[in-house]
């Protein structure tokens, strides 16, 4: 698809009575269709049926490689990611084996050693791993993929497990990038979510990083957290602001403890209501703008000079199962228990559960759980929200010349429900086109799921994060 500058004012507008007359919950769109919507159908013929069209040409991409570490020392309360706890490093030296096994399953399919325009350990905690076995998995990575000056290698930190020699030691590996997981630093909310970290653990990793020679530190905070409120939050953003990081993300937390069990341990009395969040959000929101952050999109903010700033303000941002990038479209491989991964028009998912990870590869097949292979229908969507996450217009007259559609008459029942948004103020509607508006920006979620088909048809059984 054509890139398309924005030259509209960047900062979003706080519309807090617009936020709150809109109360929905949605997908964060890093795929479309969402994961939700994978079956079992899709398994590993279909999966090594992608790897063979891309091997022949017919998917010219960079290619990513994603790695998931499951391992965590403690638990944190309000987590929902795939996990495993543990304190036993010997756990990871056999799973460090079955990555090696699997990527070796891979290896006949990708004909090649391929460049990575981008590489991402993700968690549980990637630093879990001793600095050997990071060492080990690196070398398995050096062996199948090329690493290039250009690409960009990040790595999921956190500060209380890490050293000022390890964050050196990550960037010899070739680590370029890392986010720093922080959350909050009020000691009330910290002892309620069992996330205990000190901003002097946190800043030493930061500086390490930077004498490393990182070219990009992104930090991670979650509002909605029991115990937090207005002036609670204060104190943390100045901090964290003190520490200068070049991204910013700021989560709406989600309570859901009737799926996620560590959740049971929050008290739910203690978790902010709506109007305690909204004024952390607004506050958070209005503090980084006037401190010169540029808005991304959705909870992600970034320094002017920033890659994702220039990639927004030049119109190719994007957004992958990692979030906001500024790479081109690529496509993932991805490895470990429970990751997703994307070759050209299909998804697909490794086990979930760690033994039934280790017994497909055990059994000589690759672990695929479920995937996903879009139709020519899906294919169009995905464009038209991946325009709206990341370029906040659409080119209607793009799609109807790309995809041989009249854009109006296929999308009638979306452009009346567009229509309605439009009297809102969230967006400008023209014939040929739209253009979101600087308070819409905030409810992008909302106006990209009015071109989700199978939200709009299908029932599900997920339950999505609320979209402010």
């Amino acid at each position: 698809m054509k890139t398309i500058p924005i030259h509209t004012n960047t900062q979003p507008e706080f519309d807090r009575n617009l936020i709150a007359s809109l109360p929905a919950s949605g997908p964060r769109y890093t795929s479309y269709p969402t994961a939700d919507r994978f079956h079992n159908g899709f398994g590993e013929p279909e999966y090594t049926h992608a790897l063979q069209l891309r091997s022949l040409g017919a998917l010219n991409k960079p290619l990513s490689l994603y790695i998931h570490i499951p391992f965590c020392n403690t638990i944190c309360y309000y987590c929902g990611c795939n996990k495993i706890i543990t304190k036993d490093k010997s756990r990871a030296d056999a799973y460090i084996e079955y990555l090696e096994r699997e990527m070796d399953l891979l290896a006949p399919h990708l004909n090649g050693r391929h460049q990575l325009a981008q590489l991402h350990f993700g968690g549980g905690t990637p630093t879990f791993l001793s600095d050997d076995q990071l060492e080990r998995v690196f070398a398995m990575i050096r062996k199948h993929f090329q690493l290039i000056p250009s690409g960009e290698y990040s790595i999921e930190i956190d500060p209380r497990k890490v050293s000022r020699d390890t964050v050196h030691h990550l960037g010899r590996l070739g680590f370029n990038r890392m986010s720093v997981g922080i959350q909050d630093f009020d000691p009330k909310v910290q002892q309620a979510v069992n996330r205990i970290q000190t901003v002097e653990e946190t800043r030493e990793v930061i500086e390490a990083a930077r004498e490393a020679g990182f070219k990009s530190v992104s930090v991670d905070l979650i509002y909605g957290l029991p115990h937090q409120s207005l002036e609670s939050i204060k104190p943390t953003i100045d901090t964290v602001l003190s520490l200068d990081p070049d991204r910013l993300a700021l989560y709406h937390y989600a309570h859901l403890p009737h799926i996620f069990k560590p959740q049971r341990r929050i008290d739910t009395e203690a978790v902010p209501g709506s109007e305690e969040k909204l004024d952390i959000l607004q506050y958070a929101v209005q503090t980084l703008t006037e401190r010169g952050y540029v808005f991304i999109g959705m909870d992600h903010f970034a320094k002017p000079k920033d890659e994702l700033s220039t990639a927004l303000k030049e119109g190719w941002l994007q957004r992958n199962f990692q979030g906001y990038s500024t790479y081109a479209d690529c496509d993932l491989v991805a490895i470990g228990v429970s990751s997703i991964g994307k070759i050209g028009s299909s998804y697909v998912q490794n086990e979930r559960d760690i033994d039934a990870y280790y017994a497909a590869i055990d059994s000589g097949r690759l672990p695929v759980m479920r995937g996903y292979q879009l139709n020519r229908d899906d294919i169009l969507r995905r464009n038209i929200i991946q325009d709206l996450m990341c370029r906040f217009s659409l080119d209607f007259q793009l799609y109807e010349s790309i995809f041989g559609i009249p854009f109006s008459q296929y999308f009638k029942d979306e452009l009346a429900d567009l229509q309605q948004l439009a009297a809102l103020g969230l967006l400008h509607l023209k014939a040929n086109g739209l253009k979101v508006t600087p308070k819409g920006r905030f409810l992008i979620r909302n106006i990209a799921m009015v071109f989700d088909y199978h939200l709009r048809h299908k029932e599900t059984k997920a339950q999505y994060s609320q979209t402010v």
